[in-house]
This record gives structure tokens, C-alpha cells and sequence, in this order.
């Protein structure tokens, strides 16, 4: 079930982000639910590091997206 949330930012904050989300194909609201789903997980990502931190939940891969096969065809083309 979906809520709605009201929340207080700089102005200058709002604008960057909301094109942010524009430019990567989401919606503001999307993105603040992705970063709060991160930060609140259990088994948090304790052991990664800050840049790493910082990206997570940024990338949006396909249901079906075969990490295995794609990590194959990946080391094919590099060493052969």
C-alpha cells in the first residue's frame, strides 16, 4: 500500500533531483522510496564502501535480467 508523504527540502535540492529522475527514467518519488528501501534493509551494506554506498539502488535492471549470461558474454569478448 502506497502513502503519501510530505517532506521539507531546499528549494535548489527539489530542482536537481527532480531533473536527476528525469534523466534517469524515474520519478522523484521513486528514487526517495529506493533510498529509504536501502537505508532501512536489514543486513544493511555495512561492509561497503561509501562509493559504493552512494549508487546503490541507482541502477534498474530488468526482471529478467541474467547476470550470470551476461557476465559470460562479457569475459568472451574480452579475451576472445
Amino acid at each position: 500500500m502506497t502513502t503519501k508523504l510530505t517532506l521539507t527540502v531546499e528549494k535548489s535540492i527539489i530542482e536537481k533531483a527532480k531533473s536527476y529522475a528525469s534523466h534517469t527514467g524515474r520519478s522523484l518519488s521513486e528514487l526517495i522510496e529506493n533510498y529509504l528501501k536501502t537505508i532501512t534493509q536489514e543486513n544493511n551494506t555495512e561492509t561497503a564502501s561509501p562509493k559504493l554506498k552512494k549508487i546503490i539502488g541507482s541502477v534498474k535492471l530488468p526482471k529478467n535480467f541474467d547476470e550470470e549470461k551476461e557476465l559470460r558474454s562479457y569475459l568472451e569478448k574480452k579475451h576472445l
